[in-house]
């Protein structure tokens, strides 16, 4: 699918499942409510829990979080930072709480929605509590038949990101 299509999807609300520089991710425009619930309705997850989100830029970051750490040392790359939003409000659909987990995956989907211009859901696309997957192959026919779009690009690194907690490095 092409770049144009791919964010005409996005705008749409459609729930993607796509390569990032670690594991396999389901997601969508986080600013879209009812796709952000049939993420957490297909992974069967807690809906209090939150979920991190790919921002479309470091200003957007700085914009509505609290930095607490050297952005340019994490991102892109494979690190979720865990950042105080200035507005506790703010995405609480994703995060329902005074946190947000921003990631800037080093891949080509991030430039993708860096052009959109929305933060987007980012979260392995596996039922919760099971392994996440490296390969489209690897995932479970009953989540696959409930997203709109699947982006395949093979194998993938297979680790997942490190979490950034108060400046500091924390392996999952």
């Amino acid at each position: 699918m092409e770049r144009g299509k791919i964010k005409q999807e996005i705008l749409k609300g459609k729930i993607f499942i796509y390569p990032t520089d670690t594991v396999y991710g389901i997601g969508c425009d986080a600013t879209n409510l009812a796709s952000v619930e049939k993420i957490k309705e297909i992974k069967n997850r807690d809906r209090d829990k939150p979920i991190s989100i790919i921002a479309p830029s470091v200003k957007w970051i700085e914009e509505h979080c609290i930095v607490d750490s050297n952005l340019g040392k994490y991102l892109p790359g494979p690190y979720t930072l865990i950042l105080k939003k200035k507005d506790s409000n703010f995405l609480r659909q994703v995060a329902n709480g005074e946190t947000l987990g921003v990631r800037i995956p080093r891949c080509d989907f991030t430039k993708i929605v860096q052009e959109v211009g929305r933060p987007f859901v980012t979260t392995s696309v596996n039922l919760s509590g099971e392994p996440f997957a490296v390969r489209v192959s690897e995932i479970k026919e009953e989540i696959l038949k409930q997203v709109d779009i699947v982006i395949d690009e093979g194998e993938l690194d297979g680790r997942p990101s490190t979490f950034v907690i108060d400046g500091k490095e924390v392996k999952r």
